[in-house]
């Protein structure tokens, strides 16, 4: 069987859908749909149930999808690893991690990345969902919790710390808090609850009785959004010290108030320990992290 085929039929498999499936592999969708028939009509048998919403797999494609699920990653990995063969690190490397993060604190640092390896070719893929490294969806992620795969190693960054933040505009027009009972005279941001992320909602209880939480004026399930609402003075947020500490507009109020603190991690499957890209990415971070570190007074 052609490769290629498989390699498309992999892609409807598990988006359900031609266009998807297309986007992902960046062909048309009538080309998608050319291969998925020919390869039907060379096993001589249908794989797909068609519907108006969708793909759904026939019993045969389950059993083939369950075949090539394992060879995706095998040849991701072989890809990986002839890459790592040269004596200077190349090739594509895709990392994952929350968009608060990447936007905020990662993305201002990778110029010294860059210049240092210029035949490393980074895809900074940014989300609150945890990708899965172990089907090689990322190459290696930042996060904010520690992993709980044994199958993954993984090396702590830094303690991030959280604190209460508002704009200097918004406290030049309405004051600052002189202590937490003041809170609740102030419109609150909050990180929701569909959001992926833990511990950062914690202003919606601090100071308040058990079944009382404090409540929000807005709502928003992504960090950066939430310090975009702070900066343009929509009202008092509790934030990760990161994702203020270079933004000149805000301000610490109450600075005795301190959030829960979490961990980050710099994590990475196993199979990639001898990458020298993951292994040239890893002493980057430890660079960046201690220059951080040192500039923060931790």
């Amino acid at each position: 069987m052609d490769w290629d085929k498989l390699k498309t039929f992999q892609a409807a498999a598990e988006t359900g859908s031609l266009t998807a499936a297309a986007d992902k592999l960046t062909l048309s969708q009538s080309a998608v749909s050319r291969q998925i028939a020919s390869l039907e009509e060379e096993l001589g048998m249908p794989l797909f149930h068609r519907h108006a919403r969708g793909l759904l797999l026939t019993e045969q494609g389950q059993i083939l999808q369950d075949t090539t699920a394992g060879m995706s990653e095998r040849v991701a990995l072989a890809q990986s690893r002839l890459r790592d063969s040269r004596e200077k690190p190349f090739g594509p490397l895709r990392v994952t991690t929350t968009v608060a993060l990447g936007s905020i604190w990662l993305t201002p640092r990778l110029v010294e990345f860059t210049s240092d390896y210029p035949d490393i070719v980074l895809n900074i893929m940014l989300t609150d969902k945890n990708m899965d490294l172990g089907k090689l969806e990322a190459d290696c992620a930042i996060r904010l919790m520690r992993p709980t795969q044994v199958d993954l190693i993984q090396r702590k960054l830094f303690t991030v710390g959280q604190s209460l933040y508002a704009s200097r505009a918004y406290l030049s027009q309405h004051g600052s808090p002189a202590n937490v009972e003041d809170l609740d005279d102030h419109p609150i941001v909050l990180y929701g609850a569909t959001g992926a992320l833990r511990g950062v909602d914690w202003l919606a209880t601090y100071g308040r009785k058990p079944g009382n939480p404090r409540k929000p004026t807005l709502i928003l399930d992504n960090i950066y959004g939430v310090m975009k609402a702070v900066q343009f003075g929509v009202g008092i947020a509790g934030l990760p010290d990161y994702v203020a500490s270079g933004n000149p507009e805000l301000v610490r109020v109450l600075p005795d108030v301190r959030g829960p603190e979490f961990d980050i991690y710099f994590v990475y499957p196993e199979e990639l320990r001898r990458s020298k890209r993951v292994k040239a990415f890893s002493d980057f971070l430890t660079r960046q992290t201690r220059m951080w570190r040192s500039d923060m007074g931790v």
